[in-house]
This record gives C-alpha cells, sequence and structure tokens, in this order.
C-alpha cells in the first residue's frame, strides 16, 4: 500500500504536531472545556483535606461529578498542591494523548503493513481539532480515551491470538476498561464490552453458538473485573450514597430524561437529535470534517470486500455510536472514543479521499487564517514577535498552494491543521506574557487578602488562582464588572473592569493596587460590528484593575453569595 505523502512530508508534519501540542499548553486562553475549572478546583479542596477521598468541593451538587481517579492524576501531577500550576495539572494529558497517538500509529502498520501509512494515522489523529482542544487541557478525555482503546488496539497490534488467551488479555482489558469507568463514567462499560463481543463474533466466522462456547465468559470476566475496579470507588468512599446519588443517578441516569418535549421527539428533531449527534461526532474532526463524511461514503458506496480489520473499526465506530444516541443529552463529546478509529480508516483510504473534501477543508482553514492576521494587525496594545507574522504568512502560503496544486492538497491541509491552531496560540500568546499579568508587587500586596473578582463560569475563579497565587479569591456576577461605585461600596478589595481606551479614575479614597489586559468573552452586537471595522482593541478587551477600599476593611462579606459556586 502506498500514500500519497511523501515520508519528509509526514516527518515534517510529526515535527509540526509536536511543537502545536506542545506551545501555549500552559496558556490560559488554550482551546478547552469549561469543565477545567470545576475539576481544578476539586482537585484543590481535595488536596487541602489532607485526603484521597471523600472528593471535596465547594460547589453545590458537583462533588462526585466524576470518579476520582481524574482528581487522584491531578493531586499527584500538581505534588498535592506543591507544584500548582497549569503544566502540572495538563502534562498528563498530554502523556496519554502521545500514548494514543503511538497506539493509532502501530494499529495502523499492522493492519496497512506499511509504515507510512502508520505515521500518518497518528498525524490525522493529532489534527483534529476536538483532538488538540481536549487532548492538552485537564479533562477526562485524554485518559478515558487511551484506556477505553487499549484493548482495540492491542488486538489490531497483536491479532485474533491474542483474542484467544484466556486469562491474559480479559485481566488486561478488564483493568484497562476498569480504569476508563474510574476517569469517566461506568456507564462506558455497555459499549466497550459489546464491541468486543462483535470482535469475537467475527473473528469466529459470525457463528453465535462458537462465540457462547468459546468467548462469552472472557467477556463477562472482562466487564466483571472493570466493574470491580469501579466498585472500589463505593467501598472506599465514606460516603457511598452521596456517589449514588451525585454520580449515578444525577450524572449518569438524569442522561435519559427528556430535555426538552419528549424522548421520541428529541431523539429525532431539534439539538439533542440522534442526526445532530451524528453531526458533531463527525465534526470532532475539525477541518477534516467533510473528509469523514467522504469516508463514510466510500464506506456505503465501495462494492469491494473489506478486510478483517477494516470491519472490526466500523462495528467500534458503529456501537459507540448507537449506545450514545439512546440518552435524551447526545452530544459530539461522547463519541470522542471512536475517533481514533477514524483516524486509522482514513489513513488506510487517504489516497481515495475526494480531494474536493479536503479543499473544502483547505478554504476553511484559509478564512480563519486571514481573520487572524487581520486581528493581529488590529490589536494596536501590544507588538508580536516577528516569528508570529512569519507563522501566519507561512500558513497562509501552504493553503494556497494546496488550493492551486491538486498534488499537494492532501498534504497541504493536514500541515495547515497544525499551523492554524499554531497561529491561534500565537495570537493570543500576549495575553499570558506581562500583559495578561499582575507584577510581582501587586501579587506581594495580596497575599493573605481576599479578592473579589468578576465570574461568569462555575469555578473559574480557580484561574486567578494562578495569577495571584496566596491569594483568597471569590467571585461577584460578570455583569458587574464595570460597576465600580456599587464594588466600592461592598468589598475591601475587588477587581474593575474599564475601557481600556479611557482613563481609569479609581472612588474617592480608593487606590489601584495592580492592573492587567483581559480579554472579554461576549460581546454586543455593536461591538461586533465595530469590531469587524478595525476597533478591535477597544472591544476585544478590558483593562481590568485591582482596587483597594480601605474604608471597607472588617466588612463582613461572608453572607456573600460566591458567584463561582
Amino acid at each position: 500500500m502506498q500514500t500519497p505523502i511523501s515520508i519528509p512530508s509526514i516527518l515534517f508534519g510529526l515535527v509540526l504536531a509536536c511543537i502545536t501540542y506542545l506551545y501555549g499548553v500552559d496558556s490560559r486562553f488554550a482551546p478547552k472545556n469549561g469543565d477545567e475549572y470545576p475539576y481544578t478546583h476539586i482537585v484543590r479542596m481535595t488536596n487541602a483535606s489532607d485526603a484521597w477521598l471523600p472528593l471535596q468541593s465547594e460547589m453545590i451538587g458537583i462533588k462526585n461529578t466524576k470518579p476520582p481517579l481524574l482528581f487522584w492524576q491531578g493531586m499527584l501531577s500538581s505534588e498535592h498542591g506543591n507544584a500548582w500550576s497549569l503544566f502540572n495539572l495538563r502534562w498528563p494529558s498530554l502523556v496519554y494523548t502521545a500514548l494514543t497517538a503511538l497506539l493509532i500509529g502501530l494499529s495502523a502498520i499492522a493492519i496497512s503493513r506499511n509504515r507510512s501509512v502508520g505515521v500518518l494515522a497518528s498525524i490525522i489523529w493529532l489534527a483534529f481539532f476536538n483532538t488538540y482542544r481536549y487532548g492538552r487541557p485537564y479533562l477526562a478525555e485524554p485518559p478515558e480515551i487511551f484506556w477505553l482503546s487499549l484493548p482495540f488496539f492491542l488486538l489490531l497490534i497483536v491479532g485474533k491470538r491474542l483474542a484467544d488467551s484466556r486469562f491474559l488479555f480479559p485481566l488486561i482489558t478488564g483493568f484497562a476498561i476498569g480504569c476508563a469507568l474510574l476517569y469517566k463514567s461506568v456507564a462506558y462499560i455497555v459499549p466497550a464490552c459489546l464491541v468486543l463481543s462483535l470482535w469475537y463474533w467475527q473473528w469466529r466466522d459470525r457463528r453465535v453458538m462458537e462465540y457462547i462456547q468459546r468467548d462469552l465468559l472472557k467477556v463477562i470476566s472482562i466487564g466483571l473485573i472493570a466493574l470491580g475496579l469501579f466498585a472500589l470507588w463505593f467501598v472506599l468512599d465514606p460516603d457511598p450514597l452521596a456517589i449514588w446519588n451525585e454520580f449515578v443517578i444525577g450524572e449518569n441516569a438524569g442522561k435519559f430524561a427528556a430535555r426538552n418535549t419528549s424522548y421520541l421527539k428529541d431523539f429525532v428533531w431539534g439539538g439533542d437529535s440522534v442526526g445532530m449527534l451524528l453531526v458533531t461526532g463527525v465534526a470532532n474532526a475539525g477541518f477534516l470534517t467533510f473528509a469523514v463524511f467522504n469516508l463514510f461514503y466510500l464506506a456505503i458506496s465501495d462494492r469491494k470486500p473489506m478486510s478483517t480489520e477494516e470491519k472490526l473499526l466500523w462495528i467500534w465506530i458503529a456501537v459507540f455510536f448507537i449506545i450514545f444516541s439512546l440518552p435524551s443529552q447526545r452530544s459530539g463529546r461522547y463519541l470522542l472514543p471512536i475517533m481514533p478509529a477514524i483516524a486509522i480508516l482514513l489513513a488506510i483510504h487517504w489516497q481515495q479521499l475526494n480531494r474536493w473534501t479536503l479543499w473544502i477543508g483547505l478554504v476553511l482553514q484559509g478564512v480563519v487564517l486571514v481573520a487572524l492576521t487581520w486581528l493581529s494587525w488590529n490589536i494596536y496594545l501590544w507588538s508580536y514577535p516577528v516569528w508570529h507574522w512569519f507563522l501566519l504568512l507561512g500558513a497562509i502560503g501552504i493553503v494556497l498552494a494546496g488550493l492551486v496544486q491538486t498534488r499537494f492538497t492532501k498534504t497541504a491541509t493536514l500541515l495547515a491543521c497544525f499551523l492554524t491552531m499554531l497561529s491561534l496560540s500565537s495570537s493570543i500568546m500576549p495575553l499570558d506574557g506581562v500583559a495578561g499579568r499582575f507584577d510581582t508587587k501587586t501579587i506581594t500586596a495580596l497575599q493573605g487578602k481576599t479578592v473579589w473578582f468578576p465570574c461568569d463560569f462555575r469555578a473559574k475563579d480557580e484561574e486567578y488562582r494562578f495569577l495571584i497565587p496566596g491569594a483568597e479569591i471569590k467571585g461577584y456576577p460578570a455583569s458587574e464588572a464595570k460597576n465600580l461605585t456599587q464594588l466600592a461600596n461592598r468589598y475591601a478589595y475587588f477587581a474593575v473592569q474599564a475601557p481600556v481606551n479611557t482613563k481609569f479614575a479609581p472612588c474617592p479614597d480608593c487606590e489601584v493596587i495592580g492592573e492587567r489586559l483581559e480579554m472579554r468573552a461576549r460581546h454586543s452586537s455593536d461591538e461586533i460590528k465595530a469590531m469587524l471595522l478595525g476597533q478591535v482593541s477597544d472591544n476585544l478587551f478590558v483593562k481590568e484593575y485591582i482596587v483597594f477600599a480601605p474604608f471597607n476593611i472588617g466588612k463582613d462579606t461572608s453572607t456573600e453569595k460566591d458567584a463561582c459556586r
């Protein structure tokens, strides 16, 4: 099997992928999911309790939101809070993502007997935008995907003889799936064991009785081992009833309740429909979304018989899609565990993909890159390093080359995926530097002080704890962030936001302790129109000032509701 991408291009793509994933991994503005804030909060609170269980949280209803393995990972990587940083919380995610990419490559090599296809499969998976978005922050997805996929990778790499193992493989698989359950959800036992059953059945030439006689007991053993590991949470936690109510009933069973009208209507129509699940699931591929749809079309229209390994990959994809279409709450995020299988299939059929599907991806990348270039040019608050402009121009050049040179389209699409993600991180880079941080003098002055910050998401205060280590952070509603008078009447130390192009005047008898730039997240239609006309800095950013109101010293704010909780 040949691949249309040259060996130098593949190696360059691999190096570019490593740079993209490592650059800005500790950034507060790295693409992520908002769940990182609550998870960070639970780790910090549990660290402070000096006990592994029960998990601790100040957020009502969000304590046993996930099994403990994710939080234990954060406790260990942060050295029980002694090395508290975003990087230390996130680096295990990078390790899991790298291991998954490695196993994807080995699996593709085993199937295709071609090393280039294996490396290509790894690069394709890393080029998916949601692999980048979920594969770097402190989230449950990187370990969940690794542990769920490990048994399938081993079967693809070693082959049928591993499936015949009576003890070793069931033990390894039970442990791996058990780890996945302890990271994310007990619900994964269903699709994982069903995929294994259908793989065994496929290897037995679809003879049901032979599967029952030779393999059913193995699958049952795997399920029992995995469930046994998960049950340790209930055994070790001093409050198992809270786990049952919050995690099993609230977090899992609650996903079957009708979200809008009725279960059946939600199933066929609306944002939670099974059709939307298909679209959002495929959209995990980001700029390669249309290539994935092309892959589905090839699988349906191609009358040539598939190899056994390809059938197994499609079973993996189909089972997870069907199982996660059953709950009322349907999200493409739940289908991230099938993306490794899709990446392998894309690499195997890379030559057959219609160039137009990749051409569309290139056009979308070009639009994003031009937008980032325009934004960078119109932000007058700081100067970018020269290499940022070379990065943007080089990325746009590769997109144009891919659009003009058809033989270069597929290579350019993959390279541009990483260059676009890298450009996105580079564009917000200055906010992670001096401009977006409080100086040392400010941090020293606020040691041990209670400071109130605007909060628009639960546990958002955890982000400010990285900005001002040593201060006690509390949150007020973000809608009040520009109301200086109201804030000055309530708090001794507080953050207030003001337009960047106006001179800030603190309240009478108040003192400005520190300032920094902050990027706003929500804009009105008028502000969006102004930004499109070039007034970017004045509308995209605000100046955040920490104000000291000495007349509020000693004022009791214990009854004030923390908006971050």
